[in-house]
C-alpha cells in the first residue's frame, strides 16, 4: 500500500480509503461479511475509513466501530458526515443553512457519530452536502470551531454534491475545511479545472469518491441491469441512466490493458493524479479488497493510456435522479 499526505493535517493516509455506504443500505448487505471485509482491508494497509450517519441511520458507523475495538493497536482515520436536517440529497440553491446545518444539529449529529463509533474524537467529520453559498455563514464556522475546541473532531470536511465540484471553492478559503470529498473518475474529470488547483494552493486534502461511477465503470452493467426496490439505485439507474452509462463505459472496453480489469483501470486513473490524497471504493466482499488494494502500487498508468482516457471526460448536470 502507498500513502500520501492529507492536506494540512499532515496524516499519512492509505491512497486507497474504504467507502462504507455499500454496507448499509444497498442489497445483500451482510455484517459478517462486511466484518471481515474490512479486517482484509486493515491486513492490507487501508487506514482511512469513511462512512456516514446517512449510511443506515448509524448502521455503517457502528460497523466501523467494532472495526476500531476489533483493531486497537492500528492507527485508522475516521472519517463520517453530519446529514442535512431536512434529510434532503443532494441540497439545492434554494436551502438554507438553517434547513439543513443550524449549529445545534451540528453538535446533534457529532455526538451520535462519537456514540455510534464509540469514539471519543473524530478525526474527520464532513458536511454530507453543500452550497457555497453558505461560505460566510459564521454560524456553522462557530459551530465547528466549538467541537474542534472541546476535542469532539479534529478537522472539517465537506462532501460536495454530485457533479458540482465547484460548488465549495469559496468554503474552503474561509479557512476552516480541511478536506473536501468529490466525484472523480474517469468520466468526472471536472475537479482538475479549478477545484484541485485550489486545494493545491490552500493545501486542502481531496477524497475521491465514486471511482467506478456507482459501478458502470466496472464494465459489468447492461441495459437490461436491474436492482431492487430498497436499493438506492433502483432510482438512481433509471433508463436515461443506465443506457448512457453503460454506453460510455463499452467505449473504454478497448483500452482496457491485457491482464488488467477495467476496476483496476478506473483506479489507477484516479492515482495517477497526484492532487487525489485518497480515493474510496465501495468494497463488500472479499475479492473486492484485495484486487482494489492491489492497485495500489505507486505505477499508474502510461501516459498514452492516460491521454486518451482524458477523451473519455463526461460533462454532467445534476438532475432529479443524481442524487
Amino acid at each position: 500500500m502507498e500513502y500520501r499526505r492529507f492536506g494540512r493535517t499532515g496524516w499519512n493516509v492509505s491512497e486507497i480509503g474504504y467507502g462504507m455506504w455499500g454496507m448499509a443500505g444497498w442489497t445483500n448487505s451482510d455484517d459478517e461479511q462486511s466484518d471481515r471485509s474490512l479486517d482484509i482491508a486493515v491486513e492490507g494497509g487501508c487506514n482511512f475509513f469513511d462512512t456516514a450517519w446517512g449510511y443506515g441511520a448509524g448502521k455503517s458507523e457502528e460497523i466501523l466501530g467494532r472495526l476500531l475495538k476489533r483493531h486497537p493497536d492500528q492507527r485508522l482515520y475516521v472519517a463520517t458526515k453530519i446529514p442535512p436536517k431536512n434529510m434532503k440529497w443532494p441540497s439545492k440553491p434554494d436551502y438554507k443553512l438553517e434547513d439543513c446545518f443550524p449549529a445545534d444539529h451540528i453538535i446533534e449529529y457529532t455526538e451520535k457519530s462519537l456514540k455510534n463509533l464509540g469514539v471519543e474524537t473524530i478525526d474527520l467529520q464532513q458536511f454530507h452536502v453543500w452550497e457555497d453559498s453558505w461560505a460566510e455563514n459564521e454560524e456553522w464556522q462557530r459551530a465547528v470551531e466549538k467541537l474542534k475546541a472541546d476535542g469532539k473532531i479534529q478537522h472539517m470536511g465537506v462532501s460536495v454534491n454530485r457533479w458540482e465540484p465547484e460548488n465549495v471553492q469559496n468554503t474552503l478559503r474561509t479557512g476552516h475545511i480541511s478536506s473536501v470529498q468529490v466525484i472523480y473518475n474517469i468520466f468526472d474529470q471536472a475537479p482538475e479545472d479549478t477545484l484541485f488547483p485550489l486545494c493545491r494552493e490552500l493545501d486542502i486534502a481531496t477524497i475521491a469518491r465514486v471511482p467506478f461511477d456507482e459501478g458502470t465503470l466496472t464494465g459489468t452493467f447492461t441495459k437490461e441491469t436491474t436492482f431492487p426496490e430498497e436499493d438506492w439505485r433502483s432510482t438512481y439507474f433509471v433508463p436515461e441512466n443506465l443506457n448512457s452509462s453503460v454506453e460510455h463505459a463499452d467505449r473504454l472496453k478497448p483500452l482496457v490493458p491485457q491482464g488488467m480489469t477495467m476496476p483496476e483501470m478506473a483506479l489507477r486513473f484516479i492515482l495517477s493524479n497526484p492532487d487525489v490524497s485518497t480515493t474510496i471504493p465501495g468494497m463488500r466482499k472479499a475479492p473486492h479488497v484485495k484486487s482494489n488494494l492491489s492497485a495500489s502500487d505507486g505505477k499508474g498508468l502510461p501516459k498514452d493510456l492516460l491521454d486518451e482516457l482524458k477523451q473519455h471526460r463526461w460533462d454532467r448536470e445534476p438532475t432529479e435522479w443524481s442524487q
